[in-house]
């Protein structure tokens, strides 16, 4: 049984854990995206992105009792959070005191992703009289991507809180405007050679930044295009969300 109940380990997860060779240990809230739970948690969803989410790669994505049980918690996980969100928000602050200590008995800073396969305001959900467990927990670096641009452009958000934005196929005029603030943008591209043309060409006007290498987003320069390649049946999409760069 994890020892967490509703974080999900480094260890459990490919990509973050490329984040400890930075020394950063980073564990994800992982909910049911889009409104698989009855609850809409991606408000600003676009056709592609829900037909190549994240949330059926890796052991959320495959056949049998591994699969069934990764969807089944994160379901729970999502219901719980509408039905009860003081419980929730309880459970959330006390996994997130366990991840410190886990953490530092392991030599490592921290970083907490809590919008894994969702993308819920964080930043704005009070607990234990903070505004947010951003506020609660000051010392400790969050961030997520998310396709809500208002968050970036009109919101004041929390100094340990970083957020990326998410480029789909049809939000390019925000994410231009984005960038041209200093933000930061996330962008698909079909393969690793193309993301080695945006590289070394740039894109969007911006310098551009291998986001494969690890997922600590937070460390990126402002300003850059975050450029990650395609995985699984984003491979082949052709509805505009995933990018080329002819050679």
């Amino acid at each position: 049984m994890s020892y967490y109940t509703l974080l999900t380990r480094p260890d459990s997860q490919p990509k973050a854990i490329k984040g400890q060779k930075k020394g950063i240990m980073t564990f994800v809230l992982h909910l049911s995206p889009s409104d698989l739970s009855g609850h809409e948690v991606c408000p600003c969803k676009t056709a592609s992105c829900v037909f190549f989410c994240i949330n059926v790669c890796g052991r959320g994505g495959m056949i049998g009792p591994i699969g069934d049980h990764v969807q089944g918690a994160r379901l729970r996980k999502t219901k719980w959070f509408f039905a009860d969100r003081d419980s929730f928000m309880q459970a959330l602050v006390s996994d997130i005191r366990k991840a410190i200590r886990h953490a530092a008995r392991k030599g490592f800073d921290i970083a907490i992703r809590l919008n894994g396969t969702s993308d819920i305001p964080w930043h704005r959900i009070p607990v234990n009289n903070a505004e947010s467990v951003m506020h609660l927990f000051p010392e400790i670096q969050f961030y997520d991507y998310t396709k809500v641009a208002k968050r970036i452009l009109k919101e004041t958000l929390p100094s340990n809180y970083d957020l990326t934005f998410s480029l789909t196929e049809s939000n390019d005029n925000v994410a231009a405007a984005i960038l041209a603030r200093g933000g930061k943008v996330a962008a698909i591209f079909r393969d690793k050679a193309t993301v080695q043309r945006a590289i070394d060409r740039g894109f969007m006007g911006a310098p551009v930044v291998n986001g494969d290498e690890t997922d600590i987003r937070f460390l990126d320069p402002r300003g850059s295009v975050i450029a990650l390649f395609a995985k699984g049946k984003a491979k082949k999409h052709t509805g505009g969300m995933v990018r080329d760069i002819a050679a």
